[in-house]
């Protein structure tokens, strides 16, 4: 099995075992169910994971699960450059077309060898990803190629994210802390969270 068909299998478990009964049904989110090509399409092209209703609201979202072995990290990864893909038009990742509309990031209880074991998260944050994209665009935060490891606030009101790179070559990433999305604009940067603050 590849490396992605895995990473696949331990993200559709997390999802179906963990986030539906443990964070979308305490928000009264229920999932809508779409065809598989469209539901292809939405993640290739606007990095959407997963839609979801909640009266008249429709919500968008991209899902990231980390093991256990991550939960002393408090930032959640957006994949950022794939420069090494010999297509061209696959260098931008899932910064460049993400259009969901919220981000659940969660460090479950077990390793991914162990998912079975796996009975409740860590942490986990649904991350209001409108409100990441304007502090983006309005460079409140702001990417750097500085080899640093993580993220920090400058001048008291940006937050700085260090691109990352993984180790296999395969892509890069960058991380935004989560706490300090909090400190400096407000709880209402997420709809939810446990354990990160």
């Amino acid at each position: 099995m590849s490396k992605y068909s895995k990473d696949r299998a331990f993200t559709d478990y997390v999802h179906q075992n963990l986030a539906i009964p443990l964070i979308y049904q305490s928000l009264n989110w229920t999932q809508v169910q779409l065809r598989k090509d469209y539901a292809k399409y939405i993640d290739m092209m606007n990095g959407i994971d997963y839609v979801f209703r909640k009266g008249d609201n429709i919500m968008t979202v991209q899902e990231r699960f980390r093991e256990k072995q991550y939960e002393d990290f408090n930032d959640f990864t957006i994949r950022y450059r794939r420069d090494s893909n010999k297509i061209k038009s696959r260098h931008e990742s899932e910064y460049y077309k993400m259009k969901a509309h919220y981000f659940t990031y969660g460090v479950i209880d077990s390793s991914k060898s162990q998912i079975k074991k796996a009975n409740d998260f860590i942490k986990y944050a649904v991350i209001d990803l409108k409100k990441v994209y304007h502090k983006l665009d309005s460079e409140q935060i702001i990417i750097v190629d500085n080899n640093e490891n993580t993220c920090k606030i400058i001048d008291g009101k940006r937050i700085q994210c260090p691109v990352k790179y993984n180790t296999d070559g395969s892509s890069s990433f960058f991380p935004i802390d989560i706490s300090y999305l909090v400190k400096l604009w407000g709880d209402d940067m997420l709809i939810a969270q446990k354990g990160y603050l």
